[in-house]
């Protein structure tokens, strides 16, 4: 059978493919919809891929014109497999989204209008946007806020906390933009402590959700919003690590975690809401790369304070699981390692301190570290862990014979 040239305006200049549902950017250029969300949106570009010009405007327009001329030439060479493109579903507007909140009355309206939200939502990224620049997020955040006197008139808490499930997924799955997230942070001051509560007494959708939105919100926090964080949200944030009820969740409260302990007193406070053991029970069980790194990140931060320091060195199993992940997991997770050693090194030396890292291998791994190949950086700390307290250590016969000359006699 001949091969036929599709001509090459009917192809998306991202996929090379026969485009289903072209639309025009703000430049002129036109694109498969599917294509050009998901370079604005996943990748969060901001420019047109064959112009390079940023698109001010984030409005798709659809091109009616050449869709129809596909969808001919289509049916034109059907005899050489071309199939038809079906003509694509309108996307949503505002002015629909607008209309679909105000009707939401009634607790009944409202079930409906989330769910109706939540498949718009599910359609694609265009129809996200849409939803966020309808006044839709203050429309969820108020049901998530006003979800705590709702469960006081219920008598189960079985129904009132499904509105409050739905608009946390909804919120969430949104992928609410930056000046969304600081939006709904900015007009709902207590919207963290709503997070907060839902995370403590929720249901377990609701807690996954308020822990990953959460997390998300604190990414686009100021320095003062992030240095007024209350211990009760360290200590449910504690708490889902503890219970494990979600993978998702509980890399979503790391990451949070991570982000929010440089700031003040947030370091104590996760370490007196019981960061420390919890971290470390959660080391010994895991495998995966990317949840050791993780974990040993947060707790380098918390062991930069006193507290934390104290806490690691009262858990029966604290120096033994930091140092069996040097070399195990990954230059990361080795390097954070070695660095909660060195901490330890410098402000906990004391004599039974020392005894233990001989005992339990800690000053045989350093040793080691030395020895193999990995980055200067893991070398340079371990070795300044061995020259801090190599009167105490000299003895070991583990320490290379090469060292021992820079030991004090």
């Amino acid at each position: 059978m001949e091969e036929i040239d599709v001509p090459s305006f009917f192809l998306c200049p991202i996929s090379l493919e026969i485009m289903k549902d072209p639309v025009t950017v703000s430049t002129g250029i036109t694109y498969d919809r599917e294509s050009i969300e998901k370079w604005l949106y996943s990748g969060n570009n901001t420019t047109c891929p064959v112009t390079k010009q940023v698109i001010a405007d984030s409005e798709l327009t659809p091109n009616h014109t050449l869709r129809r001329l596909i969808q001919s030439w289509c049916v034109l060479n059907a005899s050489h497999g071309f199939e038809r493109i079906p003509t694509p579903k309108p996307p949503i507007n505002k002015a629909q989204i607008a209309k679909l909140l105000t009707n939401a009355k009634s607790p009944q309206q409202q079930t409906k209008c989330l769910r109706r939200l939540q498949s718009i939502a599910a359609e694609n990224a265009t129809n996200k946007r849409c939803i966020e620049a309808a006044g839709a997020v203050e429309f969820l955040a108020a049901i998530v806020i006003n979800s705590n006197s709702m469960e006081e008139s219920s008598e189960d808490g079985v129904d009132s906390t499904r509105p409050t499930d739905e608009a946390l997924k909804i919120l969430y799955n949104l992928q609410l933009s930056e000046a969304g997230l600081k939006n709904l942070l900015g007009k709902n001051i207590d919207f963290v402590e709503c997070l907060t509560r839902l995370m403590q007494r929720g249901t377990y959708e609701s807690r996954a959700y308020g822990a990953l939105l959460l997390k998300s919100l604190m990414e686009v926090a100021d320095p003062m919003q992030l240095t007024g964080l209350k211990p009760q949200l360290f200590i449910e944030a504690i708490q889902i690590l503890q219970d494990q009820i979600s993978y998702q969740a509980s890399k979503a409260i790391l990451q949070l975690l991570i982000n929010v302990c440089p700031w003040g007193r947030n370091r104590v406070k996760a370490v007196e809401a019981g960061g420390v053991p919890i971290l470390i029970d959660l080391l010994l069980d895991s495998t995966e790369k990317r949840a050791c790194e993780m974990i040993l990140t947060v707790l380098e931060m918390m062991c930069g304070c006193a507290e934390g320091r104290a806490k690691l060195l009262g858990h029966a199993a604290g120096l033994a699981v930091v140092t069996k992940k040097i070399l195990r997991v990954s230059q990361v997770a080795s390097e954070r390692a070695v660095r909660i050693l060195l901490v330890v090194s410098k402000f906990c030396a004391t004599p039974s301190v020392l005894q233990e890292m001989l005992q339990l291998g800690v000053v045989s791994k350093l040793c080691l570290v030395l020895q193999v190949d990995c980055s200067s950086k893991i070398k340079e700390r371990a070795r300044e862990v061995l020259k801090l307290h190599g009167r105490a250590w000299k003895n070991s016969p583990c320490i290379p014979t090469n060292l021992l000359s820079s030991y004090p006699a």
